[in-house]
């Protein structure tokens, strides 16, 4: 069958007219099309051969061990026994199926079938970002909230393409992002916010000269290619999945390309789906939702005046806060710490009220004349200036290339500065995180997919999405409450929400909370869920607890490890 274009050239050299001549927009939207439909091709080309290479190792081992030869993991992967890890090999190009290909490192704990227990096959996490790696993932067999999941099924984790040792990426030298203190100002001058213009111009030039023509192919829509060959080089006819953060937004993509692959998921922390709003908006809604968790830290902190002496209002807190501010701007805590550094230290407490209690004790103790434990929580560790970066650079380039980002700096500058007369906390560092965009060297982005049931091909009947379960915390700062609603929206009937009422921490799943823990438990085990939208009383706030009671507590006498941090 022709192609509109092809029928559009055979019709002008018939009549002799240029009238059918489509413009380049048309052009360039016609082929952008043309290469999706053969990524998608190669995909499932690609899917099917590592399915018939599973089945062979079946026949021939006995196991369910799929086409992935799983051993011992390197040593640089930091997994003990009986984590074992093992490569798959995916077309950086799927439109080039047998052209370069990439390594991605998975790493597996077996079900261990306590109680006798039957296998019911392969949950695969993805714990977001995008940039973050799931490769720890199955150390948390030996939890007590994960043992029975773990008894059923085998705990797979993965570094996507572009994390870790999975074809890395980087975009600048590690070395150069390792080097401190930086001081940020409260609100950006305009010299300052020419000076931050060219570094993200100079970043997104770094992408291209680093990655090359590889640049294009970090996207959401060929990370999902990747996770339907993974499901089937497992050896798995359809994909029980756990995401986490940027995890849902691959979750739902993937139920809503492959419905008919997908057996249960588990969606913790929403993104908000609706393509309108990826990403920039989305941006734009997570500084009021971080503004929200700093008013939550701030008002436990105040509620706790008598150990930290910070303030017994929010509005106190917030006055020492400036106060340490103002001091690391002039003076680094410990030669390191500047207010770029405190920034993003005191993010995480608007991510984690898990880190409130040793946050307060920093400030409280850099008050009292001791900037250490200030110092030790927030100075960047050297070593981790390459992890950090090789995140930073996935999570550019996917979400730059993921959707049209606006071209001028007047646009970012306009909604930045109105947003930050009411969310003043993180909107500036999170639009400048983000600029890059606005220069992305990658001239035709994807277009968002519509996350839902898909209408059928003329002659096919459709498959409905599959049961799904979303989790989220009603205070979340990274992935607003709104968003969860919207994904249930666009996943229909079967897919069901369980809220935490009144909390906020990032990613709900696995030990906070005992109620959400136990609805996640029962739809893995049974594929039940209690009703279509359930509430949660929130998980206990964390203790207050001083520096003295700190070092009291000693080594090996911190709180139950939880799923690391969801991003």
């Amino acid at each position: 069958m022709l192609t509109p274009l092809a029928r559009c050239t055979v019709a002008a050299a018939v009549l002799s007219l240029t009238l059918c001549i489509p413009s380049p927009h048309a052009h360039a939207a016609h082929s952008s099309a043309a290469r999706t439909a053969a990524a998608d091709a190669g995909a499932e080309l690609v899917a099917t051969r590592a399915a018939r290479a599973a089945g062979a190792r079946r026949a021939g081992a006995g196991t369910g061990a799929g086409a992935l030869d799983f051993q011992a993991c390197p040593a640089v992967e930091e997994l003990p026994p009986p984590v074992r890890c093992a490569t798959l090999r995916v077309p950086l190009d799927y439109a080039r199926p047998d052209g370069p290909q990439i390594p991605l490192t998975v790493s597996r704990v077996a079900a261990t079938r306590r109680g006798g227990a039957a296998r019911q096959g392969a949950l695969v996490y993805n714990p977001g970002g995008p940039g973050a790696s799931g490769m720890f993932f199955p150390l948390v067999s030996d939890l007590p909230e994960w043992q029975r999941i773990g008894a059923a099924y085998d705990l797979v984790g993965y570094a996507p393409r572009g994390v870790g040792r999975s074809a890395p990426l980087s975009c600048e030298d590690p070395a150069v992002r390792a080097k401190g203190p930086t001081q940020v100002p409260a609100e950006p001058s305009t010299p300052y916010k020419r000076r931050r213009v060219a570094l993200a111009r100079a970043y997104a030039g770094g992408c291209a000269q680093r990655a090359g023509a590889a640049l294009a192919h970090y996207t959401t829509l060929d990370n999902v290619r990747d996770l339907h060959v993974l499901r089937a080089a497992l050896g798995e006819e359809k994909l029980t999945f756990f995401g986490a953060s940027y995890g849902t937004y691959l979750g739902a993509v993937y139920a809503t390309l492959h419905p008919g692959h997908v057996r249960r998921m588990v969606l913790d922390s929403a993104v908000d789906p609706d393509p309108r709003r990826i990403w920039y908006v989305n941006n734009l809604d997570q500084a009021t939702g971080f503004e929200r968790r700093w008013y939550d830290f701030r008002a436990w902190a105040a509620r706790h005046h008598a150990t930290y002496r910070l303030g017994a209002t929010p509005q106190a807190v917030q006055a020492s806060y400036e106060r340490v501010r103002a001091a690391v701007a002039r003076t680094p805590a410990g030669g390191a710490v500047g207010t770029g550094e405190l920034q993003a230290a005191f993010l995480q407490a608007a991510y984690y009220d898990d880190v409130w209690p040793e946050r307060a004790a920093a400030l409280s103790a850099f008050l009292a004349g001791d900037a250490g434990p200030l110092a030790e929580q927030a100075r960047p560790e050297p070593e981790s200036a390459a992890a950090r970066e090789n995140a930073r650079a996935v999570y550019t380039a996917v979400l730059c290339n993921d959707a049209a980002w606006p071209a001028s700096w007047e646009t970012w500058d306009r909604d930045n500065t109105e947003l930050a007369r009411r969310a003043p906390f993180e909107t500036w560092a999170n639009a400048f995180l983000n600029l890059p965009c606005a220069y992305w060297p990658v001239h035709e982005r994807q277009r968002p997919v519509a996350v839902g049931a898909q209408p059928a091909p003329a002659g096919a009947r459709a498959v409905a999405l599959p049961r799904t379960l979303i989790v989220a915390a009603e205070r979340d700062g990274a992935t607003p409450y709104p968003g969860a609603l919207e994904l249930q929206r666009r996943l229909g009937d079967r897919a069901a929400l369980v809220t935490e009422k009144g909390a906020g921490a990032h990613g709900v799943v696995g030990g906070r909370n005992d109620c959400v823990d136990r609805h996640v438990e029962r739809y893995l085990l049974t594929g039940d869920t209690s009703g279509w939208r359930v509430t949660c009383a929130p998980h206990p706030e964390p203790a207050p607890v001083s520096l003295d009671d700190r070092a009291a507590r000693g080594p090996g006498k911190v709180p139950r490890a939880l799923l690391p941090p969801v991003v």
